[in-house]
């Protein structure tokens, strides 16, 4: 199935659950309320980047995009290789890559241990394998694309302390690589959600998330959006 397929259908969900009672059983995907990491990366220097997957990148853009300290967040391409780093290649689900959101951030407002935080509580649900909600696909894997030993070892150490709190329902399965390459996906992906906050897709499966991130994390929620077309790096 492909990414516009799977999200098309998705949008088609989303237009039947705002035809049914409050009550009805069917739900966005939930937030985990999660303790910060026990052990977190030092700042160096004023600017760093971290890679995250989860699913359709326009909802993991926007997160990040709503978090004090990241200067940019954008869209994109990881695990594969430069001559299949395309949307409709990709959409095929055998080149290797994730739909992947490339954070730029200042370490000495928040910390990669926080982005993590933040990844594993409200951006996405890490014990889905290859796939989130209504999208299916190793292309929609959770992932993290380690940059350095240093991310490495945070992000393996937290996953580890998250299994074994068992505040999931089921395992962690996000995979943890080294991060070789990102390619920025095409210009019509980038700010989606800022730019078409009344899309089914978007106010079903990606709004919720922006919600969660403003509830659980007050203190690192930023209202105004850093965006792509306006960031400065």
């Amino acid at each position: 199935m492909t990414t516009f397929t799977s999200r098309s259908l998705g949008a088609m969900l989303a237009l039947l659950l705002f035809a049914v009672p409050a009550t009805a059983s069917l739900a966005a995907e939930a937030a985990v309320v999660i303790p910060a990491p026990s052990v977190d990366e030092a700042a160096k220097g004023n600017s760093e980047t971290a890679v995250f997957a989860g699913g359709c990148f326009w909802g993991i853009q926007a997160v990040f995009q709503h978090v004090k300290g990241v200067k940019n967040a954008v869209s994109g391409y990881s695990g594969g290789a430069k001559e299949t780093a395309s949307y409709e290649t990709v959409s095929l689900g055998q080149t290797g890559h994730a739909e992947a959101v490339e954070v730029t951030f200042d370490p000495n407002e928040v910390s990669y241990g926080t982005l993590l935080q933040i990844f594993f509580s409200v951006a996405h649900n890490p014990t889905q394998l290859d796939y989130q909600g209504p999208d299916q696909g190793t292309q929609y894997r959770s992932a993290i694309f380690a940059g350095s030993d240093d991310q490495r070892k945070v992000a393996a150490a937290y996953i580890a302390q998250l299994d074994k709190a068992g505040l999931f329902h089921a395992p962690i399965v996000t995979k943890l690589s080294k991060l070789d390459s990102f390619y920025p996906a095409e210009k019509y992906h980038q700010d989606f959600l800022t730019l078409n906050p009344d899309h089914p897709y978007i106010v079903y499966n990606d709004m919720p998330k922006i919600d969660n991130l403003k509830a659980i994390f007050p203190a690192t929620f930023r209202a105004n959006p850093v965006l792509v077309s306006k960031a400065k790096t």
